[in-house]
């Protein structure tokens, strides 16, 4: 018996949170992959509806699998900032020790993913969340290019600065915050110091991730090869599916071409339970 399996037998119980706004089909999608594993494995799902008033919100009543929460619009606000404040009232509801942060635009066709990240969380009770610092697998040589340009981008500005040139603030070459299309989080160490996942202007989950490391929790880094073993996930694809990108910008194309794909190989590769 495999550690994986080995553990699942004794995993602490773990609820899934997503946002929708709409985007019914990846919601749709991203549903049906998550459908079978929940159901059998009775896993608490929570999704918020950030004030859609479309077709993805009469699905979401429509299921009755899930927990739904309606947030009405407060008025104009940055997309993040409703994102982050739609998780913490899931945050609120949750009632488990952890739980998984998903997008809409993640689709989960291994489900042993969630063991898998729960057997790394589980190696010390300190561990505040897992997840991956990039948004898709570029690829060994990708990742190296990319990370070489910043490299030298950061350290050209800063020396610009020092030298008294005219330069933009060198932005930091290396990701580390947790990117939360599928990120879990240790909601019980969250809840007992007092901390959301909306603290202030910043991404969802970045300052958060940022008080905890500071307050001697662990982050579990995992890598994108990793990760994307058993999920897809588009970049952007809920901006991208709301048409905030022009038809001919490339994250609108990456996620019409994504998503075709997805589509076509629904029926080959089943949820695992």
């Amino acid at each position: 018996m495999s550690a994986i399996d080995s553990t699942t037998k004794q995993l602490p119980a773990f609820s899934l949170v997503l946002v929708n706004y709409k985007t019914p089909e990846i919601t749709r999608m991203c549903l049906e992959f998550l459908q079978q594993y929940v159901k059998e494995h009775q896993i608490p799902v929570w999704v918020v509806d950030n004030d859609s008033a479309d077709e993805s919100l009469i699905y979401l009543r429509s299921l009755d699998w899930i927990n739904l929460i309606e947030r009405p619009s407060p008025g104009k606000e940055a997309g993040h900032i409703a994102h982050g404040k739609a998780l913490d009232l899931a945050l609120a509801k949750v009632e488990t020790d952890y739980l998984f942060l998903l997008h809409t635009d993640t689709f989960v066709f291994d489900s042993t993913v969630f063991s898998m990240m729960m057997n790394e969380c589980m190696q010390s009770l300190d561990t505040a969340a897992v997840g991956c610092v990039e948004q898709l697998d570029r690829g060994v040589l990708r990742d190296t290019w990319r990370l070489s340009s910043r490299y030298f981008k950061h350290y050209f500005r800063r020396a610009k600065q020092q030298l008294g040139l005219p330069s933009r603030d060198p932005k930091p070459y290396r990701e580390t915050h947790l990117k939360s299309f599928c990120t879990l989080w240790n909601a019980r160490l969250i809840k007992a110091h007092g901390l959301h996942f909306s603290m202030d202007d910043r991404v969802p989950g970045y300052t958060l991730q940022d008080r905890l490391s500071s307050l001697g929790y662990g982050i579990k880094c995992l890598s994108p090869r990793t990760i994307f073993r058993y999920l897809d996930h588009i970049q952007a694809g809920t901006v991208a599916a709301t048409g905030v990108y022009g038809a001919n910008h490339r994250r609108t194309t990456m996620y019409q071409e994504t998503l075709k794909r997805l589509q076509l190989q629904r029926g080959m590769r089943p949820a695992k339970s």
